[in-house]
């Protein structure tokens, strides 16, 4: 092996490990691209063949033992003597969830009435004119817990008005609107669907919501070159294709960490949280508003106190679980994007 690619190699382990911890101490995190730079949804994106390269491989194995460990380590007294920390650390969090939530998004909603013509994201842009008012208005519905339903129908609303206005496949990037909407009105209606706690559905939108903006890393890696370009210390060193396979790979296995186990799921959501707010200080305004519904949220999840019993059966099946929701949401996003661009005869092949 070239001494180079040894090279990139031991630094993609190290990333791997450290990544996520540098970018949220440094400020050297991801903004969501679609927001600064140029982008074509409808474009070719990279095939299978180029994105599951050694390299990926390589990452994805060091995730998974990341992962296993986390969760042997949750069953032992440190997980315990963790837990218990975590515990104290966010109570006032815990106990003001809903509380923070209704003000961050009341935030959220009147920023995007101050920057007007936009729909719930910066690069969703509209010149219809009641839409920064409509967007005011749901965020007055938060000052009273009885109005917050109101609040979520409008996420609905202006979700599938985006979704009519940019396509079904780019507003996939953003379920975790549909999930506080959800939050919102079973919160504001005293409802438990299905005996889902609503902080458990917006943890899983939130995960659906990151793994799919994973893929689109590996997918689309041109679409962050010229964010690389004007911020090289970003990558650490590491070569920008390097780089954007590790981002992607750091990614996705946080996001998947948020539906498994209490203590890796809390982990997770504090480094989640840490890599977002540490972009807004490279990124700016933009950024925080943007960014603002899903930090609290991962507050919210890192706030959590349910326990379950972990076995050790739980870090042995990790792998396989893993490799489920890998293959599922590559095969969603290139499946769909072959259907709804390139006809059945751009199908990816491995």
């Amino acid at each position: 092996m070239p001494l180079s690619r040894k090279k990139s190699l031991l630094l993609a382990c190290a990333f791997g490990f450290s990544g996520p911890l540098i970018l949220a101490g440094t400020g050297a995190a991801e903004a969501h691209v679609k927001w600064f730079c140029a982008y074509d949804v409808a474009g070719q994106p990279q095939g299978l063949e180029q994105v599951l390269c050694l390299n990926f491989e390589w990452l994805t194995g060091l995730a998974l033992l990341c992962l296993m460990f986390g969760c042997l380590a949750e069953g032992t007294p440190l997980g315990g003597a963790l837990l218990n920390a975590l515990d104290r650390v966010t109570t006032r969090i815990r106990t003001d969830t809903e509380l923070l939530v209704r003000a961050t998004l009341g935030f959220f909603l009147v920023s995007l009435f101050d920057l007007g013509g936009i729909i719930l994201t910066p690069e969703l842009k509209t010149d219809v004119a009641w839409i920064p008012w409509f967007q005011l208005a749901l965020a007055g519905c938060l000052i009273w817990r009885r109005t917050m339903p109101i609040t979520g129908l409008g996420l609905v609303f202006l979700f599938s008005y985006a979704t009519a206005q940019y396509g079904l496949f780019h507003l996939a990037d953003y379920p975790i609107f549909l999930g506080i909407a959800v939050y919102l009105i079973a919160k504001g209606l005293d409802l438990t669907l299905f005996d889902i706690r609503p902080l458990d559905i917006v943890r899983w939108a939130a995960a659906i919501t990151l793994m799919w903006a994973s893929i689109e890393k590996w997918a689309y890696p041109e679409w962050s070159a010229p964010l690389l370009a004007a911020k090289p210390q970003m990558t650490m060193g590491a070569t920008p294709e390097l780089f954007m396979q590790a981002a992607g790979v750091i990614e996705f296995t946080l996001a998947f960490a948020l539906i498994w186990t209490p203590l890796v799921r809390r982990c997770a959501a504090i480094i989640l949280a840490a890599i977002f707010v540490s972009a807004i200080f490279e990124f700016g305004k933009v950024d925080a508003i943007g960014h603002s519904g899903i930090i609290v949220v991962l507050l919210a999840i890192a706030a959590d106190d349910v326990r379950v019993p972990v076995r050790v059966r739980q870090a042995l099946l990790a792998p396989a679980w893993y490799g489920a929701a890998l293959a599922t949401f590559l095969a969603l996003y290139y499946v769909g994007h072959a259907v709804l661009f390139g006809g059945l005869n751009t199908m990816p092949v491995i």
